[in-house]
């Protein structure tokens, strides 16, 4: 396994991160225990959750899977970087959403309780609140550092220009600010690349792109149709790009086809290439799949396939892999 910084900050993290939301909802928890054990047995030691995954009508709570798991053995919380979220409705009352201070203290309790943790490593906010000023947002997370119980903190679904703002007002306060951005990113959706990669870097953030295989669709998805195994591919919240862009997987799959590697492995590596990029998010439901996904640490892209990558998805703007604003203008 591979390890880089998370961003600017002195923390070790793994090159490919597990990805937890399938836990309690389509992976058992028993399978799911079997998941991180196998991780670690990899040497992924980056695991990613939120405390709203596994909380629809008959899921169990995805922490508190990890949390049973984390009681286990105490050497497993020790071994394991734990990102977890704040953001998405817990509840249906007034102030059980949000980055409030009174949700935020709250929210970092109860998933402190759910992982059977004394701290998490990685508290990153789910999503932009528009409502909290940042001067609220970072006196409540200061206080959950004082306190031991957060490490780091870091975003998630912010625009380059909310990272501005984040960073800007965490430094008017002395204070680390953020150290990671978790965002789409894949062949298929590069718009990060216009504002977030470049404001992540200026500020030495680390980038954590979701969904790499943009929701299955560059995991191989046509020939597993040819093939009658096409469980999920393509029926991702990205399944509505297919249609528009069909050719250009058709055109994916057949040079991944001729270089001998698989798609989904190829998706995976193109994202190791990208400058900023920490690791991807991968979400495998049974140990079988995290064993097949990890073989993409060895796959090596060569400028011609780069090449051929950027030709098949090319970079968003008129004027192709030019940073913004020459990417949309002069």
């Amino acid at each position: 396994m591979e390890y880089t910084r998370l961003g600017r900050s002195g923390l070790s993290v793994s090159r490919l991160v597990l990805g937890t939301m399938n836990f309690g909802s389509r992976t058992s928890e028993q399978d799911s225990h079997a998941l991180m054990d196998r991780a670690h047995e990899h040497g992924i030691n980056f695991f990613d959750t939120a405390n709203a995954y596994g909380t629809q009508l008959g899921e169990t709570p995805t922490e508190e899977i990890i949390g049973r798991w984390f009681a286990g053995d105490p050497e497993r919380r020790e071994r394991t970087v734990l990102a977890t979220k704040v953001y998405l409705p817990t509840g249906s009352r007034p102030n059980e959403g949000g980055l409030s201070a009174l949700h935020v203290r709250r929210a970092v309790d109860a998933s402190l309780k759910r992982l059977r943790t004394d701290r998490i490593d990685l508290y990153q906010m789910h999503h932009i609140d528009r409502n909290t000023p940042w001067e609220e947002i970072w006196e409540a997370f200061s206080v959950l550092r004082q306190q031991g119980k957060v490490l780091y903190f870091g975003s998630s679904n912010f625009a380059g220009w909310h990272l501005a703002q984040a960073q800007e007002a965490a430094r008017e306060r002395h204070f680390l600010g953020l150290v990671a951005e978790q965002s789409i990113y894949n062949l298929m959706s590069r718009w990060a690349e216009l504002e977030v990669l470049p404001a992540a870097q200026h500020y030495g953030v680390g980038v954590i792109p979701y969904s790499p295989l943009h929701g299955g669709m560059l995991s191989g998805v046509l020939r597993k149709q040819r093939e009658g195994n096409a469980v999920r591919s393509g029926s991702g919240i990205w399944a509505a790009d297919f249609d528009g862009q069909r050719g250009a997987v058709e055109e994916y799959e057949q040079l991944c086809a001729e270089t001998g590697a698989d798609p989904a492995h190829v998706g995976l590596a193109w994202l190791l290439t990208r400058p900023g990029v920490t690791g991807p998010i991968v979400g495998p439901r049974t140990v079988e799949q995290l064993d097949h996904t990890l073989r993409a640490l060895d796959t090596t892209l060569d400028a011609d396939t780069l090449a051929a990558l950027d030709r098949i998805f090319p970079a968003p703007g008129p004027n192709g892999a030019k940073p913004a604003p020459e990417a949309y203008a002069w």
